[in-house]
């Protein structure tokens, strides 16, 4: 038969013998880790310099046509601004020899609206005296 100690000591190396084999364990799947994280850095190392050109080629086409469309807003600014000069022009050329012929047109019509109207006055009065 086994003592206490024996005993004792035979626990302890079964103990030690499950813990050894789960660091075994362990060690095994985290040396897999550690592989398929270098196979995936050494992918993304091997993919990125292709996508960082792509990547730069796009900025530099994005900024050609941003350079574009600030010189076709220059210039439709420019053509605003002599679109809006000539409206202006247009306006004080035609605005006032128009107004002028309107107030003309309707001194006019106040006169002649006037001359009726005293005519038919006149009419009535003849027309009373009689």
């Amino acid at each position: 038969m086994l003592t206490g100690g024996e005993v004792a000591a035979l626990v302890a190396a079964v103990v030690w013998a499950v813990l050894a084999t789960f660091m075994c364990v362990a060690l095994v799947k985290l040396i897999k880790l550690i592989n398929e994280t270098t196979k995936v850095v050494s992918e993304l190392g091997e993919r990125t310099p292709p996508l960082l050109d792509d990547v730069a080629s796009t900025m530099e086409r994005t900024h050609t046509s941003l350079e574009r469309v600030e010189e076709i807003t220059a210039n439709v600014q420019a053509s605003s601004e002599d679109v809006s000069t000539m409206t202006a022009l247009t306006r004080s050329v035609f605005t006032g020899p128009l107004v002028r012929v309107a107030s003309f047109s309707y001194a006019i019509r106040q006169v002649l609206g006037r001359r009726k109207a005293l005519a038919v006055m006149r009419g009535r009065r003849r027309k009373e005296n009689r």
